[in-house]
């Protein structure tokens, strides 16, 4: 099956990075937010990443300007899927709302149309039974920044047939991502191991081991990390952390997976990191 059309559903920080890279490599998307002003927010996000990609001589002002023309906003998820390949949510990590969310898409979108979820931690199989269609759904877990990752976590659900896991391997390689197939458990793998290492960091600021800089300094130093720990936690979102632990610590009952109180607390405080300017570090 070609991708000819796709509609994102989200226009936040992982939607508007996914509407980037399927825009830039000439596929036409439909961009779906709740408000027109969200809508408009997230493609000045992407205008101004592709400014900078011009300015480091990666793209020209013709591909910057055809970018922004393949992308279509809309504030009604009817409309933006009724002719979509392939529909991408891309919106809170939170069952419920994404429950919602594939229960209108599946009522609205062809029947021959793949269903996928940028999910990080919850069950594509879970997601695929709230639907008429759970051999469609698939799980198409990008990285941020969407532009610059490479991997794509692809998630196949206890039903998600072959061919609609082919057909996402082969759109993730369009966009010059690396796809790798991986089974329907908590966390997946990306989360399932980054994310105990985020929380024993935090739990080494609660217990007074060493503060924020000098933890992550000790991981990019000795462990050759990019990025710190914590500083990944600011910029990942301390909430989505939270929420990521405690899928993990609610689908496996193991309390390695128990999110720390410092990171409770912090979230409970709106300290959520980059989002909000202040989390482990002021921003």
């Amino acid at each position: 099956m070609d991708i000819k059309q796709v509609a994102v559903i989200g226009g936040g920080t992982m939607g508007n990075g996914i509407c980037h890279v399927f825009a830039m490599n000439g596929i036409p998307v439909n961009l779906v937010e709740m408000e027109q002003e969200l809508a408009d927010k997230a493609v000045e996000t992407i205008d101004k990443n592709l400014e900078r990609m011009v300015n480091k001589e990666k793209i020209d002002a013709e591909q910057k300007v055809q970018t922004l023309e393949n992308i279509t906003t809309f504030t009604n998820t009817i409309e933006a899927v009724k002719d979509a390949d392939l529909v991408i949510e891309a919106v809170p990590e939170n069952f419920e709302i994404k429950k919602q969310v594939f229960a209108d898409v599946d009522k609205a979108a062809p029947e021959d149309s793949i269903l996928a979820t940028n999910t990080s931690s919850i069950s594509i199989t879970k997601l695929a039974a709230t639907t008429s269609r759970p051999e469609q759904v698939v799980g198409m877990h990008f990285f941020n920044p969407v532009p610059v990752m490479k991997l794509v976590e692809v998630v196949r659900g206890l039903d998600t047939s072959d061919d609609v896991v082919e057909t996402v391997d082969e759109t993730a390689r369009l966009l010059n991502k690396n796809p790798v197939e991986v089974a329907d458990y908590p966390g997946f793998v990306s989360n399932r191991v980054l994310m105990p290492m985020i929380n024993e960091a935090i739990c080494c600021v609660h217990e007074g081991v060493a503060d924020p800089e000098d933890i992550d300094d000790v991981m990019k130093l000795g462990m050759a990390h990019p990025m710190g720990p914590l500083r990944l936690a600011d910029f990942i979102g301390l909430d989505v952390c939270l929420d990521i632990l405690n899928v993990l610590h609610e689908g496996f009952k193991d309390p390695k997976y128990r999110p720390s109180p410092l990171l409770v607390k912090m979230v409970d405080a709106g300290k959520l990191g980059d989002k909000t300017g202040e989390g482990f570090y002021e921003h």
